[in-house]
């Protein structure tokens, strides 16, 4: 075991050894790659000098100052790149002593031509050639270099192709050695085992992972061995405890999704008793409801009881039998054939062998109880009680549900009929009370005769008149206002039209900006503001134009503007001011803020700001 261990080293060690060398020559030849590569870029460049040279002789000849300056510039600017190299393009001269002697013969040899050609003296064409001599050799100088270093390139990757053969033969033995040969006797196994043979084994006397899979291998194997032997009572024992969890799990999901769609307590009480006699494999189920002081349990509904004692548990005293445990000793609980039939024996005398009751609690308070009824002596796991219990507590969410429901369908009657009182308190009830003043006055003017005071009395009362018709025309409108999804402009515009057309003044809706949709509950009450001040608009300003402006972000905006005759707010403390109570209770049930901006003869504006944490 020990020299395999050791082999194995070893193996991997020079195969690491390898690998550097190779990482080593890739390395070598990336460099050597980027040098031809500058080297390259380097001779194309040296090349241009010839060019260069010749174009100067050309525009010496041609007596252009100008151009001949920029064109010495041009060619100092291509030494002084050789010179320094340009490592961006890559651009550099792989230097040797040669190439360095060349460079400096080429920089000798055109500092000597270039005072000449820019001070204007004749420049022989021999000076020209032998100039352009030197750039050969500079370009032949920095070629040989480049030959050098391909030399070398191609000697790396000679060298790299022995070295891949020698680290590919070695990781196929090692392969081989480590993984191939137990890998194919661990195949070998589970053939035999997959050919039925369970008392297959492998054997594999490596002290590594293999060895751990080998001995997992033969665990496994025998465990099959012991599995097979009694495969088919453990697979009908999975079977039938598979299928009780999944009625269990069924009857959760019954009961769940009874008690989300359940309306009534009658309903919920009903279906509830048909799911979980199921569940409990009963012959009868009694659901029965508590009272608060757990006096007397009432029957809600039944499923498989015998109709004289269906009728006899309607209605049973806390404590008088089995059925209806008290409060404070209520507890899952199974009756026995022989305590059914002592006391009363109803359910003995009715065939039940058992019972098993289970009280449905909430916050520790007792709501109620079901009973279960067996025609033969049955008793129940542990499990079995749970689901039940898990069941009943279900039962009791589905209750409460429906009590908080009922309790706040009634919460919200009780707001909307306190909010109509208001209204009708702060505009018809004043209205009817001014009207009975002026019937008062009508009747003393009758009784003195005097027929002028009578008649400015009846006009009085017909103005009262005609204006509690307005204000009950309102409050129906306030009362049919809806929404029609999250976008309140068409509301806002069906509210503006109608304002219109009762009272002949133009209003003109201006809808600003983009924000995040009012709820519709929100919606509802902005427009019960807005109608409010639109009527407090007619009743009061005697304005002759209206404006609604709407800002809806950052935060929601209304603005209800008129150029009537406006007030004074200090004529006005607090909220006696007639609707503007209402406005800011409204308001304030959403989060929202009424403020009231006025001066006498220059209109007044009424805003109503929703804060963006207000609808979020």
């Amino acid at each position: 075991m020990r020299p395999r261990q050791t082999l194995a080293f070893k193996l991997v060690a020079t195969g690491t050894t390898f690998l550097l060398v190779a990482l080593a020559s890739i390395a070598l030849t990336l460099w050597v790659t980027w040098q031809l590569e500058g080297g390259a870029a380097a001779v194309n460049e040296a090349g241009r000098l010839r060019m260069m040279s010749y174009r100067l002789a050309l525009r010496a000849e041609a007596d252009d100052p100008i151009a001949l300056r920029a064109s010495a510039q041009q060619l100092d600017n291509t030494l002084e790149l050789l010179r320094r190299g340009d490592p961006s393009r890559p651009l550099f001269i792989p230097w040797s002593d040669e190439a360095r002697n060349a460079y400096a013969d080429v920089r000798e040899a055109w500092g000597g031509l270039r005072g000449r050609w820019l001070a204007g003296d004749p420049v022989p064409e021999s000076d020209i050639d032998a100039l352009v001599g030197r750039i050969d050799h500079f370009v032949s100088s920095i070629e040989q270099r480049m030959s050098y270093w391909t030399a070398v390139l191609r000697g790396a990757q000679m060298a790299m192709v022995p070295l891949a053969i020698a680290s590919a033969v070695l990781m196929l033995f090692a392969s081989h050695l480590l993984v191939l040969d137990p890998l194919r006797r661990l195949g070998q196994g589970l053939a035999s085992i997959r050919a039925g043979d369970f008392g297959a084994r492998v054997t594999i006397d490596v002290a590594d992972e293999f060895g751990e899979l080998a001995n997992g291998f033969n665990d496994m194997a025998e465990h099959l061995a012991t599995l097979y032997r009694d495969l088919e009572s453990k697979v009908e024992e999975k079977t039938n405890t598979l299928e009780v969890e999944h009625a269990r799990l069924r009857a959760l999901y019954e009961v769940s999704e009874l008690v989300a769609r359940a309306d009534s307590l009658d309903g919920l009480a009903r279906g509830f008793a048909s799911r979980v006699r199921r569940a409990a494999a009963a012959d009868a189920v009694a659901i029965r409801w508590s009272d608060e002081s757990n006096q007397r349990y009432l029957l809600l509904a039944q499923e498989g009881l015998p109709p004289t004692l269906a009728s006899q548990g309607q209605c049973l005293p806390t404590g008088r039998c089995h059925c209806g445990q008290p409060a404070g000793e209520a507890q899952v609980r199974w009756v026995t054939a022989a305590e059914l039939a002592q006391g009363q024996g109803h359910c003995r005398r009715a065939g039940f062998e058992a019972l098993l009751t289970v009280p449905v609690r909430l916050h520790q308070r007792v709501l109620g109880e079901i009973d279960l009824f067996f025609r033969s002596p049955h008793t129940a796991d542990a499990d079995e009680l749970a689901l039940i219990e898990t069941l009943a507590g279900h039962l009791a969410g589905g209750i409460e549900s429906l009590r908080v429901a009922a309790a706040e369908k009634e919460t919200a009657v009780a707001a909307e009929r306190t909010m109509l009182a208001q209204e009708l308190h702060d505009s018809i009830a004043q209205s009817l009370a001014f009207l009975k003043i002026q019937v008062g006055l009508l009747r003393e003017s009758l009784r003195r005769g005097d027929a002028d005071a009578a008649q400015r009395t009846l006009g009085e009362i017909d103005t009262g008149v005609r204006e509690s018709y307005s204000d009950v025309r309102e409050l129906l409108l306030h009362f049919r206002t809806r929404t029609s999804g999250e976008d309140i402009e068409p509301a806002l515009r069906s509210t503006v039209q109608k304002f219109e057309h009762q009272t002949g003044l133009p209003v003109k809706l201006d809808m600003q900006g983009h924000g995040v949709p009012l709820p519709p509950d929100q919606q509802v009450q902005v427009l019960h503001v807005l109608q409010e001040a639109l009527s407090n608009v007619r009743k009061h300003a005697g304005a002759h134009q209206v404006r609604l402006t709407v800002r809806q972000s950052p935060e929601w905006r209304f603005e209800v503007a008129d150029d009537g005759r406006g007030f004074d707010p200090a004529d006005h403390p607090g909220e006696s001011h007639v609707g503007l109570r209402i406005m800011r209770e409204r308001a304030a049930g959403i989060g929202a803020e009424v403020s009231v901006q006025s001066a006498p003869g220059e209109g007044t504006v009424v805003a109503l700001s929703v804060p963006a944490r207000a609808h979020s």
